[in-house]
């Protein structure tokens, strides 16, 4: 069994323009995932060919507050647009928005609870505006090392909202790496989210590199995807250790079973 396998092209021959990473992703029968795109030139990306699993799905805006909500929604919107343009499979979006370095633009010491019952509203207005433009959304777990003061940056808390929420236009991006940082046990959460699941994405820990090199069992954690009925696409979201090819090549042979 092989997996759908696709790989950030954001994070690997970053001396390279985006159309040519993408271009050599589709070339090497990787999908491409995407982080922000209007630093991008959209034509050139069509051109490619690229299967394109998944994409930043917003710019700005809030899960848990009404102004937030509503700059949300627009900017989902809008990226909507672009993600059908590129036929992106998945849109993604965080609790916040993250600025430079993955930092939390308005980081928040603690949730509290009513800020639940505005997240899971914001988010079916987003299942609402998807329903109607015909996309997908994800909602990722971070972890706060790397993330301080992310509301719902949990795999618990994406969890929570997701399943609370329980419509198909919205999955959860199930992000293995940030799992393993901010909670471990990452068979076991992957298990209690597989109903939601809409990607998996992974890199290893220390050093967000390619599997095989950090801590993590991978082949464990592939053959545990593949027991318990997973067949949908995993992304690499890491930086190369050493050549691209090389780290694409080792995770190619964490997920081949």
């Amino acid at each position: 069994m092989t997996f759908q396998l696709a790989a950030c092209a954001e994070m690997l021959w970053q001396d390279k323009p985006i159309h040519w990473r993408a271009a050599r992703l589709h070339e090497m029968g990787f999908g491409v995932g995407l982080w922000n795109w209007p630093a991008w030139d959209l034509d050139a990306l069509e051109k490619t060919g690229a299967t394109f699993t998944i994409m930043n799905g917003y710019l700005e805006g809030r899960l848990a507050d009404a102004e937030g909500a509503d700059m949300l929604l627009k900017s989902a919107r809008e990226t909507a647009q672009i993600g059908k343009r590129l036929g992106v499979h998945r849109l993604n979006l965080h609790g916040t928005g993250l600025g430079d370095q993955g930092l939390p633009i308005q980081q928040m010491a603690h949730v509290a609870p009513g800020m639940w019952l505005r997240a899971r509203d914001t988010l079916n207005r987003i299942c609402d505006m998807a329903e109607e433009e015909g996309v997908t959304f994800t909602l990722e777990n971070l972890n706060l090392r790397e993330h301080p003061g992310c509301p719902f940056n949990s795999t618990s808390d994406v969890l929570s909202l997701v399943s609370a929420v329980d419509r198909p236009e919205l999955r959860i991006n199930l992000d293995l790496y940030h799992t393993q940082i901010g909670e471990g046990d990452v068979i076991r959460h992957a298990e209690a989210c597989l109903p939601w699941v809409g990607e998996v994405q992974v890199a290893d820990n220390p050093g967000r590199c390619e599997p095989g090199t950090g801590e993590m069992n991978w082949p464990m954690i592939a053959r545990a995807l593949a027991d318990m009925g997973y067949a949908g696409p995993v992304g690499m979201e890491a930086f190369a250790q050493d050549k691209p090819e090389d780290a694409l090549d080792a995770f190619r042979a964490a997920f081949t079973l």
